[in-house]
């Protein structure tokens, strides 16, 4: 597979993208290439890389190559009770004086817990259409913060706490809570915590603050609605994803794929963040890093199909297009009748007589 191969392959991946988020309902955002450097110093602590690339504006005014999309949807969103603004994007960003190919969708305004449901449910089907194996990882950043409120943590020692749980640290998370058994005994269950709805529900008895009850619900009935989606398998409660306790109030999520040895997809609710920014909205939702899939493609660097499909002309074309359908799960299909000179593939398929 050429770069230029790679790079279509991914270009198709957005595309698709923004076909599922459009059936949704979600409208197209387009954004400047730059943006003005105070809007991303005023929430510096919201963004994944502090690296910053900024240069001079029109009178001086400093400004900045984006690192985030983010930030500016929030800012631009319009205000108005029952009014929810749902928008996609696919925007290169600057990052670690990199640009990174990111696709996503923001969901902004007086939020339903059913726009709460759908962002994470659009964020499971976004893995779905980038193919191979995939799970999404599960947390809520309400339940840890009122976790860690009644566990009587100041402010470091709440940043310890969350630092231990990302690193599933259970040995200086013990440590943290000292002579406080029930503080440990909550926050062991919660790092133990990986699973699905029996997950959920063996740590539940842990939880007996009112806000900490409120999020149970509310996992409950996103897991239950996944699993009526037919997406029970590919989701999983993992309290070691974790984002800022500044700007995260509710669910947040990482998506793997198969091959890929970082989250591919990261999000969340982040109702804190309109707030520090003066306004009343509600907010959810995440990034697809579509440059993280070259690493996937490169895997599959020296061949030029996944599948190879012979057959030797007398077979019925329902029986090629079964073996085809079949094929295009695991990957790029070509169907011959004898081996195309000058390709290559991964594996090969013969139907009838066809000769491998």
């Amino acid at each position: 597979m050429t770069t230029d191969q790679i790079w279509a392959s991914e270009e198709r991946a957005v595309f698709a993208l923004r076909g599922l988020y459009r059936r949704y309902g979600y409208a197209p955002y387009k954004m400047s290439q730059f943006e003005e450097y105070d809007l991303y110093v005023r929430n510096k602590d919201f963004l994944i890389s502090d690296k910053i690339i900024t240069f001079s504006g029109e009178g001086g005014k400093l400004m900045a190559l984006k690192p985030d999309v983010t930030l500016s949807i929030v800012k631009n969103a319009p205000e108005a009770p029952g009014v929810v603004q749902k928008v996609y994007y696919s925007e290169n960003v600057y990052r670690d004086y990199r640009e990174i190919m990111q696709a996503g969708l923001e969901c902004v305004g007086d939020l339903t817990p059913y726009d709460i449901a759908e962002a994470v449910l659009l964020a499971v089907k976004s893995l779905d259409i980038l193919g191979g194996r995939y799970v999404l990882d599960i947390s809520h950043m309400g339940l840890l913060a009122a976790v860690l409120e009644r566990c009587g943590f100041d402010e470091e020692k709440q940043k310890q706490a969350m630092a231990c749980l990302r690193q599933k640290n259970t040995h200086d998370l013990k440590t943290l809570c000292g002579d406080d058994q029930a503080a440990w005994e909550t926050l062991g269950a919660i790092s133990a915590c990986r699973g699905g709805a029996e997950a959920l529900e063996a740590l539940s008895p842990y939880l007996t603050g009112e806000a900490e009850q409120a999020a149970v619900a509310e996992l409950k009935a996103l897991l239950g609605m996944l699993k009526e989606r037919g997406y029970e398998d590919c989701v999983r409660l993992d309290f070691s994803v974790s984002n800022d306790l500044g700007y995260y109030s509710g669910v947040v999520f990482r998506g793997y794929l198969e091959g890929i040895p970082a989250s591919i997809l990261s999000g969340g609710q982040y109702d804190k963040l309109p707030r520090k920014m003066g306004r009343k909205s509600r907010a959810i939702g995440f990034a697809v890093y579509a440059d993280l899939l070259q690493e996937r493609n490169q895997e599959d660097s020296s061949f030029d199909v996944d599948t190879l499909i012979l057959h030797d002309g007398t077979v019925s074309l329902s029986e090629v297009n079964r073996a085809a359908k079949a094929a295009s799960k695991n990957g790029s299909v070509l169907v011959a009748t004898t081996p195309p000179k000058g390709r290559s593939w991964k594996n090969v398929v013969t139907l009838g007589g066809g000769e491998q």
